[in-house]
C-alpha cells in the first residue's frame, strides 16, 4: 500500500474519531449541538464503522 493511501486511511480514522468524540460530548453535556440522541447515536455508529473498516484495512496491508 502506498504512503498516500495510508495517510488517507489514517486521516479518515482521525476524522471519524473526532465525530465520535463530538457526539459523545454532545450526549453527555449537550454542547455543541443540544444533546439530541436521534442524531448522536447514528453519528456514533457511523464513526465506529469507519474506524473499524480503516483499522482492518491498515492491519491487512502490513
Amino acid at each position: 500500500m502506498s504512503k498516500q493511501m495510508k495517510r488517507m486511511l489514517i486521516g479518515s480514522i482521525a476524522a471519524s474519531g473526532l465525530v465520535a468524540v463530538t457526539a459523545v460530548v454532545d450526549l453527555i453535556l449537550g454542547i455543541p449541538y443540544s444533546g439530541s440522541p436521534k442524531f448522536d447515536i447514528p453519528f456514533l455508529i457511523a464513526a465506529g464503522i469507519v474506524i473499524y473498516m480503516g483499522y482492518e484495512t491498515l492491519k491487512e496491508s502490513t
